[in-house]
Formats: structure tokens, C-alpha cells, sequence
């Protein structure tokens, strides 16, 4: 997704002057070919990221349009007073991008996952939360973000993520994403585990068990519509997130709440009770059931259930 993002951005950079790029003094290798070819658009702010978000509200006040990029705690939740007071409640267009959603980084250890940062953040107003699936959804985000006038999130995966989408496509941010229909159940999925919904879906096809595949590059604002489509066509909900709760899966659950869908629903993602261990990706996946197994487990157990 790294790579897709800094295409598309270079691609957008050259077509408007207002796209300036941020860094927290990390990610040159990837973000090295925007500072070669805009370096008056580039500023690397340093590890200090609190000032790094007021520097990039005062050049949105200005009238550009900055992204702001770090490993994902340390571009949200480090400064997520900085992204409240300054970005969301001025409304301002800066895009923050997070490399390394979820266990990315797992080998550096808990400091370095990227796990709750969308639980807060798509509690402040005006704020996009935009998690797309695969490399070409992140190419498409970028495209989006840099035409769109609100404060965003962007949370991205570190690299090797599996292309689900077979050409570029144009996204619409908050709208959901039909990879593949079914009517007995839908898996709805955000960010990397995106290929992995895909894998379970094609499990359960073989078994029987037709699931339709929405990904949902958007948590806030949410695609109700499609999701109330989905309630009512399949009757059955499933959420994978490489996240805790407070993400897509409670997104969903409130959507679920308030208007009374007629759906069960179970949330695949990271539980409140987890210990702290630091591992390669695959395997904090696995320690934390985020794997085809556990989706195909989750719409087994509700559509084998009585219906509500």
C-alpha cells in the first residue's frame, strides 16, 4: 500500500501545487521520489508529530492541502489532541496517514501497533476515517482525498498486501465496495484483511454457504445503505477488522441498533483482553484469531442459528 499511496500522490502533487507532503523523519525510501521532485513541498517535521499536525493545519488555513505521514500511533494517538483542536474541529483539509495499521509492526512490540487509533478517531467531528482493502484502494483513497475538502484519516498497511481488485477502480469515500454478492450471509471487511475475507468467502462457497463481500474503505462516515441493504438481503453480519472494538464492527453495531436492522452480527477483530507480545505479522494474526478460519467459523455459527 506504501507504494500505491506515494504513486497516486505524486500523480495528484503534479497536477495540483496545493498538495504538500509531511513526514516524522521516517519513510524515505518511500517517500524519497516526492521530495526529489517537489522539494519546496516537502517538510520532514522531525519526531515530533504534535507540532508536525499544527504545521500542517496552519498550511491547510493557508490553503493547501497537506498530507501528513507516520507510523500510525505516532501520527494519531500521539497527537490526537492536536488532530482534534486543530484539524477536526477547524475542519480543516489535512489528510493524516498512517503506515503500518494493525500488527504491521508487530516485531517492535505494543508501542508500535496500530490497533485503537480509529475507535478514537472516528468519535471527532468532520473527520473521514478511510481504511482501505488492498493497493488499488489505497491508490484510489489518495486520488479521493486529494479532490475532497474535509479533514481525513488514512490508515494504510506497511507493504506486501494482496491485490483483491483486479484493476484500478474509482472510489467514492463513504461509500462501500461489492468485491462479491451472496445472500446468506456478509462479511463486511476494512483494510488488509481484506484478501483474508475473500479466502473465507471462497471457503464457505465450496461448502455451500454463499456470502456476499463488501469492503469498506470508508468507517466514517459509514455506508448505511449498504449495509442496511445487506441486513435485510442476507440476514447475517460479520465485521473483520485488524482493529479493536471501537471500530468498523461497533460502527456496524450502532448502525444495527439504532435503526433496528433485521441482521445478527458477530465482529472478527482484536478483543479488549490480549496480552503484549511482539512477533512477525502472520503470527499475531493468528495469536489473535484474524485469520479465514475465524470468518469462517463467525458466519457458520449464524447461519446455523434459528433466524431472529
Amino acid at each position: 500500500m506504501r507504494k500505491a499511496f506515494i504513486e497516486s500522490l505524486l500523480a495528484a502533487a503534479k497536477a495540483d501545487p496545493r498538495i504538500w507532503l509531511l513526514c516524522g523523519d521516517l519513510g524515505f525510501s518511500v517517500l524519497d521520489p516526492f521530495a526529489a521532485e517537489f522539494p519546496e513541498r516537502y517538510i520532514n517535521c522531525g519526531v515530533a508529530e504534535q507540532n508536525m499536525i499544527g504545521v500542517a493545519a496552519g498550511l491547510a488555513k493557508e490553503g493547501k492541502i497537506p498530507f501528513v505521514y507516520s507510523i500510525a500511533n505516532f501520527s494519531t494517538l500521539r497527537c490526537l489532541e492536536q488532530i482534534r483542536n486543530d484539524v477536526a474541529y477547524h475542519d480543516l483539509p489535512v489528510r493524516i496517514v498512517s503506515v503500518g495499521a494493525g500488527f504491521a509492526y508487530g516485531a517492535a512490540g505494543f508501542t508500535h501497533f496500530g490497533i485503537e487509533e480509529v475507535a478514537a478517531l472516528r468519535a471527532f467531528p468532520n473527520l473521514l476515517v478511510v481504511s482501505p482493502g488492498d493497493p488499488i484502494e489505497a491508490a484510489a483513497s489518495v486520488t479521493a482525498l486529494a479532490r475532497d475538502r474535509r479533514p481525513a484519516y488514512l490508515r494504510l498497511g506497511k507493504g506486501g498486501e494482496t491485490a483483491v481488485h483486479p484493476t484500478p477502480l474509482e472510489l467514492t469515500l463513504g461509500h462501500a465496495i461489492q468485491v462479491q454478492d451472496g445472500d446468506q450471509a456478509t462479511v463486511l471487511a476494512s483494510g488488509s484483511l481484506l484478501a483474508t475475507a475473500v479466502e473465507a468467502a471462497n471457503d464457505l462457497a465450496a461448502s455451500g454457504i454463499n456470502v456476499r463481500v463488501l469492503s469498506v474503505p470508508t468507517i466514517a462516515p459509514l455506508d448505511s445503505n449498504a449495509i442496511q441493504k445487506a441486513a435485510y438481503e442476507t440476514g447475517n453480519l460479520v465485521t473483520v477488522e485488524e482493529h479493536t472494538i471501537g471500530g468498523l464492527g461497533s460502527a456496524v453495531a450502532e448502525l444495527v441498533a439504532t435503526e433496528g436492522l433485521p441482521a445478527k452480527l458477530k465482529m472478527v477483530c482484536i478483543g479488549k483482553e490480549r496480552t503484549t507480545p511482539a512477533g512477525g505479522h502472520a503470527f499475531l494474526r493468528s495469536e489473535y484469531g484474524l485469520t479465514a478460519d475465524q470468518i469462517v467459523s463467525a458466519v457458520r455459527s449464524l447461519t446455523q442459528r434459528q433466524p431472529v
